[in-house]
């Protein structure tokens, strides 16, 4: 029986192994095969995390035993032992997934550190001071992360250790002071957990193991690989890592280092450092950091010799590096590297510089380097150039993560969510942010701190989630109890308007107007925004999509405004276009309202000839937007209620009228006599459906109303006939909605296929249309090769698609989705991400039955799906011949599409 290896040196995995061992694990293990100075450590398994899990946290068989052999040969190495109270080894305790997740789970630092061997770490550093420090964030980091202290009391009390000196700095704290917090520490830890902080150090290091495997399902990891498609099964490694410490003075000290701005993408060093600190001090940003370029000036040869190892890892890893690293005493230190996270931005800025720099090929750039979710937040606003120049900001602070956001002030991370979830845009204002802050995090329209670097947690987690941060801006002063930050003589408070700008880091106090962004300029015709690098680097990355993909990408659009739109960002046609819209407008409700109203047929057709001709100029301008490109139109789809006004609105007005025996009642779009609204309230009642998504709607309304489709019809054609006629190419496309059988289909072709004829025919041109269906119901979906043979095309309405399948209403799932998320109910948003094994399975059967019994149909989907990028490989997969979006989303699309058909080809080629 083979025995399941759970622990690995780092000098005995690569690279390749980041699912066994996590990416921290498999590059700590690559950087000591390359030779690089890497603390000796050992990693546990994923496998051994997810084996601890499914055995209800307990540890597998033989793990305790692996982890003993290694740390004894970890001791060997270093000539220490863990817990000796003349010289002790200290080490690291740190997670390490297979896909980064920067401060989602957690560490403990100094493991091994008790009321003996602090007395060891003295004599060993002949530093009092270090050694107390050493002890302190030790029961402070563990006494949080691992015995669940509020880490709150553990900073109440640091902060009134520094009032009681009168000092504001945690490093004019003495010996003394800080064997003062140990002492407090310890009463804090013992009063909340329950018992007292660990002696034994083979406990700590196992306790500090169980707590990095349970952060794997702590909430603010679930929610982070909720909101990034990470599955829940991964796991996540440990790496038990040799403790060097940044915080022996001043020729020490502890850092965060990109080889490249992940903020711009520009090709210079970016990052923090801090002197006389560790690691936690950064990220957290409890002190305002050097930039990483001064580094040189503090401590010159190991800058030097800091360059020189960013610049090895990057031509290893052929990618953009990010680097943790600490000097102890002059001697400098790798402690791990990974990709480094980065913004849209800097994505495609850093892919086309490699490309140029003959890193890597244009294929790679475009498969493994651009995140088609992202893409959009390349077109993300600015703030006006006019407000920009002429607004004084109230302060300044390092531009964190790109891109303007004006919102609301809140203050904590429940508001923040609370407000959005109530559609407000808001700004999340926070000294520094932690892990537990993320629901509020990625809520918010924009984060500011006054505390913390480019690399504190606020500003990784909106650099990856793409949302504008300014942090580190040190002259505002936060009152959390108050819910008000004062900036120079302004107070801002709670629900206030402000403006942030992450891309150079300035703060406004008021609410100001934002502009396009540079691709956004440049997309739309500016000459200026077309010489940018960054329109270089769109342009020919987005060409070699296009060439590669398969997937035709078009866009919905019910306007000739938005069909321009669309067609500039790259739309191949439009596969909704939704004809309810065009029926808005005061005289256009008029008409609707009167054949709804209509007792004869003579009554119908009045309203169908006044509706007819504004239909008509509706499509003449698409068709002209969309010249040369297929155009499928949907015919009339909602409820006829909804042209109507609100029951009980009505209702009320009706009533006030009648106890005031006035003769009018005044509507919110027009007044009309007392007569005529009490007849509309008797329609309006008639037409009232306990269900209206399920009621009188699309081909049933054409049923009912049978002059309705024919109208609509008779002025697509009419509109695409005048296009041809002026040397245009429309190529019509007439959509029939919630087809649920083919009869129905059949017999309304019946009706509207001699209208399209009639109307090409004395038009004397030559016009080829097509009538297909939405299959936007189960039962469509698994009769599909009945309904294909009445049928030129298919379009997979996946939004009604999913709610008829699940019984969820897209209206209404919010108010449990995040429950069923949590609770693994549903792997993802089914209103976001197709679901496969359901509607997908849906698509299958109808694409299979739909192309068995009409080899000629051709099929494309036009809901929201249309544009996130798994739904785009779900349909590449698929077979379809399109897929649509809104025209804001077609650059995704085109990318999303293009990247499932070159990751196909790179699996077929291994």
């Amino acid at each position: 029986m083979t025995t399941t290896k759970w622990v690995y040196d780092f000098s005995e995995g690569d690279a390749s192994q980041k699912n066994l061992l996590g990416g921290k694990g498999a590059n700590l293990a690559e950087m000591t095969n390359l030779g690089l100075p890497v603390p000796p450590g050992f990693t546990i398994t994923t496998e051994a995390c997810n084996a601890y899990r499914k055995a209800g946290q307990e540890f597998p068989d033989g793990l305790l035993d692996e982890a003993a052999e290694h740390r004894k040969s970890l001791e060997e190495a270093m000539g220490r032992a863990i817990g000796d109270p003349k010289d002790p080894l200290l080490v690291s305790v740190r997670s390490g997934a297979p896909f980064s997740m920067p401060g989602m789970m957690d560490t403990v630092l100094n493991v091994g550190l008790n009321d003996d061997s602090v007395e060891g770490l003295i004599a060993q550093t002949e530093s009092e001071r270090f050694a107390w420090d050493s002890y302190r964030r030790l029961l402070q980091m563990y006494g949080k992360t691992v015995m669940g202290v509020e880490g709150e009391l553990f900073e109440e009390a640091i902060e009134a250790a520094k009032e009681k000196k009168g000092v504001s700095n945690d490093l004019e704290l003495d010996t003394e002071d800080l064997k003062e917090l140990v002492g407090r520490f310890k009463e804090i830890v013992a009063k909340e957990a329950g018992r007292d902080f660990p002696q034994d150090p083979t406990e700590q290091l196992h306790l500090s193991i169980e707590a990095v495997f349970r952060s794997w399902d702590n909430r603010r990891a679930r929610d982070y690989r909720r909101r990034n498609k990470i599955s829940d099964d991964l796991g996540t490694a440990v790496n038990v890592q040799s403790m060097v410490f940044g915080n022996k003075g001043e020729d020490s000290g502890t850092g965060v280092a990109f080889t490249r701005d992940p903020s711009s993408g520009e090709k210079k060093p970016y990052g923090d450092y801090l002197v006389d600190a560790q690691g936690e001090d950064v990220v957290a940003g409890i002190r305002n950091t050097l930039k990483l370029e001064d580094m040189g000036g503090v401590q010159p040869e190991a800058w030097d010799e800091l360059q020189g190892h960013m610049g090895t890892l990057e031509r290893h890893f052929k990618d953009m590096c990010d680097i943790e690293f600490t000097v102890e005493q002059g001697k400098l230190w790798l402690l791990q590297t990974r990709t480094g996270k980065r913004t849209a931005l800097a994505e495609w800025a850093i892919a086309y510089d490699m490309v140029e720099e003959g890193l890597i090929d244009d294929v790679k750039a475009v498969r493994d380097r651009l995140t088609a979710d992202k893409l959009d937040e390349l077109f993300k606003p600015r703030i006006r150039a006019e407000l920009k120049d002429s607004t004084e900001p109230v302060a300044t602070g390092l531009n964190a993560s790109p891109g303007a956001a004006v919102g609301r002030v809140v203050f904590t991370a429940d508001d923040a969510s609370t407000w959005a979830a109530d559609g407000e845009p808001v700004i999340l204002v926070r000294r520094e942010t932690t892990p537990d802050d993320y629901h509020g995090m990625i809520a918010a329209q924009g984060i500011l701190t006054s505390a913390g670097g480019t690399n504190s947690h606020a500003a990784v987690v909106a650099r990856g989630e793409g949302i504008p941060a300014v942090c580190g801006a040190d002259s505002i002063r936060i009152d959390r109890k108050a819910k008000q930050f004062k900036v120079k003589d302004s107070t801002v408070a709670e629900g206030d308007w402000i403006a942030i700008d992450g891309t150079d880091g300035t703060i406004y106090a008021e609410k100001l107007e934002t502009e396009p962004s540079e691709l956004e300029s440049a997309i739309t015709g500016n000459e200026a925004g077309r010489k940018s690098v960054l329109w270089q680097a769109y342009e020919r990355f987005m060409s070699l999509a296009d060439e590669n993909r398969r997937l035709k990408v078009r866009a919905n659009a019910d306007t000739p405004d938005q069909s321009t739109n669309a067609r500039i960002r790259g739309a191949q046609g439009i596969g909704l276009c939704r004809t309810e819209h065009m029926f808005l407008g005061e005289e256009r409700v008029r008409a609707v309202r009167k054949m709804i109203f209509a007792d004869t047929e003579e009554e119908e057709n009045e309203a169908y000839d006044a509706l007819l001709p504004l239909q008509r100029g509706d499509f003449v301008g698409i068709f002209e937007a969309m010249d040369g490109l297929p155009v499928t139109v949907r015919l009339l789809d909602p409820p006829l209620h909804e042209f109507l006004p609100n029951h009980v609105d009505l209702a009320i007005e009706v009533a006030l009228a009648e106890e005031r025996t006035d003769d009018e009642v005044k509507l919110r779009d027009e007044t009309i006599s007392l007569d005529a609204a009490r007849t509309m309230l008797r329609k309006v009642e008639e037409l009232q459906e306990a269900n209206p998504m399920l009621g009188l709607r699309g081909v049933r309304l054409g049923i009912l109303k049978p002059g309705l489709y024919a109208m609509q019809t008779r002025a697509i054609i009419e509109a695409a006939c005048e296009v041809a006629k002026n040397g245009g190419d429309p190529k019509p496309e007439v959509m029939i909605p919630l087809a649920a059988t083919a009869e129905e289909l059949r017999q309304m072709r019946e009706e509207l296929d001699p209208v399209a004829k009639e109307v090409i025919d004395a038009a004397g041109v030559d016009l080829h249309v097509e009538f297909g269906t939405m299959i936007e119901l189960p039962r469509a979906a698994v009769t599909a090769g009945e309904i294909a043979e009445h049928a030129d095309f298919f379009s997979y309405g996946t939004n009604d698609l999913t709610q008829t399948a699940f019984g969820f209403s897209r209206d209404d799932i919010g108010k449990f989705l995040a429950m069923y998320e949590e609770r693994k109910l549903v792997p993802a948003n089914p209103f976001v991400t197709i679901d496969r094994p359901g509607v997908g399975r849906l698509m299958e059967i109808a694409s299979a039955e739909g192309r068995e019994a009409n080899p000629a149909i051709h099929l494309g989907i036009c809901g929201e799906h249309g544009g996130d990028p798994d739904s785009v490989a779900f349909c590449e997969e698929l077979g379809l011949e399109y897929v649509s979006c809104s025209p804001f989303r077609v650059p995704v699309a085109r990318l999303a599409a293009a990247q499932a058909v070159l990751g196909k080809a790179e699996s077929s080629s291994k």
